[in-house]
């Protein structure tokens, strides 16, 4: 493994959320602060919701109860708080006037709201929910690019109790018509269109046949980023509702364990799965992880490419808002319309953190330093990752190019289900390349064997032990499903589905999803190890590596390889790159092929499709696609399919 590349400074311990937690629990390092999260969890969530100035409108008796056992725990038993309250009003009192949200748009518009600006558009906005008929307990679907009114719309429709169903901008029709129908949502918020590398993307007119395609949904609520799309009957623009001109409502007080929202998740097969989340959950692990992982402090100013489909869009959200930072929400595309508008938006608008996908770095990656270099990013103070496991080459990039080699990059793991992160980084602890060095405060986290014990130095799968805030509250309405998913494996413990390993420094490395893990002549062996050796030959931009049957040796490896513009496939460079993995790999677990593709399946949010690139290969099916967002590129792997016969 690699040695360490940054070490902890005063600068980052001094006047940080974790400096504070030691003083107030009395303890005297990092590592006895998250030993003590362990041994005392009910002391840990009350010192860490005290001093993340979390309000409950009604007491809780008991920080945890588990009548049900950890697969159903119940979290700040009998209390009551709602996240808006949180997120937004309680800011109120003392720091009305500082910026809540900033927004850009890929045209140039901008906008910003104060956190009393804010609150005033919630109100408006739960004035018209409510005419439209939206009680507590009612499902919303959101189906929207990332703009102020997102923000809104979210925190509104928890603040009347309602639940949020956030959709991929990116999805056609019958994808998002499929989390509505499993939600039954009954109103569905969209925009008239978006931005996206210079041409308006026309989502009404997805939504309008999503709406179609879902019966249960009896009014679309629209808004108007272009302003010039006729509505029609039964859309309603948004702030000009039938809501009364009122003083405005405030959030109405919740039961911890209310569900606030469901988010979907895409299945490997079958409809993709609605994780549940809660009031005092989601929106609390996502405080918690900004404040004790990435150290987000008020007035900080949050950035992650992102979009509200994937979690880390109500995550930013509602976690920076409820720490006190302002987040910064983009419409567009990062190199839209030139390689440097992502540094430019962190010029202008003075970003300390952000957060990037490993995927996203290595696109940006051949582009150069002079797109970074251009602009003053002086304010950064901490960069965050997420998404999949990362390669050495653009992690050092992320690392000294943007970084400068001092800002700490809080490689951040978890999930959907997770409601945040298992593994993260601390500042107050030395980072090793591409790894992270500790389990989330609170996270019982630990590599296990074939037979459920506990390793160390050996790849394993990552589990949980012991149940924590942000855990979902199941599938919605298929508990059966969440608890063979996670359940089923070893008693009482969250089996996550990422192989991991934990070094002799208490350094954490993913090795890949466990169902993407390698098994070649009896060794177990991530894609991540091939696809990092791939990357290491300089003619390579990315690859993607899967198991295919071999009856020899049971599972065979093929990589695909995306080479960067300026090199040619030929049979020499894959000779040669093939060399650079058996080089770094060894001999016995040299790659059986290596295929040349223009592009690998992805994500919106840039994770490389594994299990369609091997259904595409073996000409199987491909299960869920609705999060794909380059089908075109299942093409050129389907041709190989052809071409060799398999």
């Amino acid at each position: 493994m690699h040695e360490p590349v940054w070490f902890p400074s005063e600068a980052y311990q001094r006047g940080s959320h974790v400096e504070a937690l030691l003083q107030r629990l009395k303890l005297n390092s990092y590592e006895a602060l998250y030993a003590y999260s362990l041994d005392h969890p009910a002391a840990f969530w009350e010192a860490t919701l005290e001093l993340l100035g979390v309000e409950f409108s009604r007491p809780y008796s008991a920080v945890l109860e588990t009548p049900e056992g950890p697969q159903w725990p119940q979290w700040f038993v009998g209390g009551q708080l709602n996240l808006t309250h949180n997120a937004v009003f309680r800011h109120l009192r003392e720091r009305p006037e500082a910026p809540a949200l900033i927004w850009e748009g890929e045209e140039g518009r901008q906008r910003s709201l104060s956190f009393a600006e804010l609150a005033e558009a919630i109100q408006a906005a739960q004035r018209d929910l409510s005419a439209l008929g939206i009680r507590p307990g009612d499902r919303v679907g959101l189906f929207l690019p990332m703009l102020p009114e997102t923000a809104v719309a979210v925190l509104a429709v928890a603040a009347l109790g309602a639940m949020v169903v956030p959709i991929f901008s990116g999805y056609a029709a019958e994808a998002a018509a499929t989390r509505l129908n499993d939600a039954e949502a009954r109103l569905l918020i969209t925009a008239d269109g978006f931005y996206r590398r210079g041409s308006r993307v026309a989502l009404l007119e997805q939504a309008r046949a999503a709406a179609k395609l879902a019966p249960s949904v009896k009014t679309l609520l629209v808004i108007r980023r272009f302003g010039d799309v006729p509505l029609a009957a039964g859309e309603v623009a948004w702030g000009e509702g039938p809501g009364s001109s009122s003083p405005g409502p405030v959030p109405i007080p919740c039961d911890s364990m209310e569900p606030f929202m469901l988010l979907y998740t895409s299945g490997t097969t079958g409809k993709p799965k609605g994780t549940v989340h809660y009031h005092a959950g989601f929106p609390l692990k996502a405080a918690q992880d900004l404040a004790q992982c990435f150290d987000l402090r008020v007035g900080d100013r949050l950035f992650w490419f992102t979009d509200l489909g994937w979690m880390m869009g109500p995550w930013a959200i509602l976690g920076g808002l409820t720490v006190g930072a302002t987040v910064v929400l983009y419409e567009g595309a990062p190199d839209y319309p030139g390689p440097d508008r992502l540094w430019a938006l962190c010029e202008r608008h003075s970003i300390t953190h952000l957060g990037l996908s490993p995927t996203l770095v290595r696109a940006l990656l051949p582009q150069g330093p002079s797109p970074v270099q251009q602009h003053d990013l002086s304010r950064l103070r901490v960069l965050g990752s997420t998404g999949e496991p990362w390669n050495l080459e653009p992690y050092l990039w992320f690392f000294h190019t943007v970084g400068k080699g001092r800002l700490p990059i809080i490689n951040y793991s978890g999930g959907t289900e997770i409601g945040g992160g298992i593994l993260g980084c601390t500042p107050w602890r030395p980072i090793k390349p591409m790894g992270f060095n500790t389990a989330i405060p609170g996270m019982r986290a630990e590599v296990l064997d074939a037979e459920g014990n506990p390793v160390r130095g050996e790849v394993g799968e990552l589990a949980i032990l012991a149940p924590w805030p942000g855990q979902t509250k199941g599938f919605w309405r298929a508990p059966e499903r969440y608890l063979e998913t996670y359940w089923s494996r070893f008693p009482n413990a969250w089996v996550h589905g990422d192989w991991a390993l934990l070094d002799e420094d208490g350094h954490w490395f993913i090795q890949g999803r466990s169902d993407d893990t390698l098994k070649v002549a009896g060794k177990r062996v991530g894609p991540a190890e091939y696809e990092s050796a791939a990357v290491g030959h300089p003619a390579v931009k990315e690859a993607a590596a899967i198991g295919i049957p071999h009856e020899v040796k049971g599972e065979a490896v093929v990589v695909f390889v995306v080479l960067k513009p300026e090199h040619t496939p030929s049979p020499a460079l894959e000779q040669a790159i093939t060399e650079e993995i058996t080089h770094a790999l060894g001999k016995a677990l040299k790659p059986e092929r290596l295929l040349f593709v223009a592009d690998l399946p992805k994500t919106r949010n840039a994770k490389v499709m594994r299990r369609v690139i091997r259904a595409a290969f073996l000409g199987q099916a491909p299960g869920d696609l609705s999060a794909l967002e380059n089908p075109q590129a299942l093409e050129g792997i389907a041709q190989h399919r052809r071409s060799s016969g398999s």
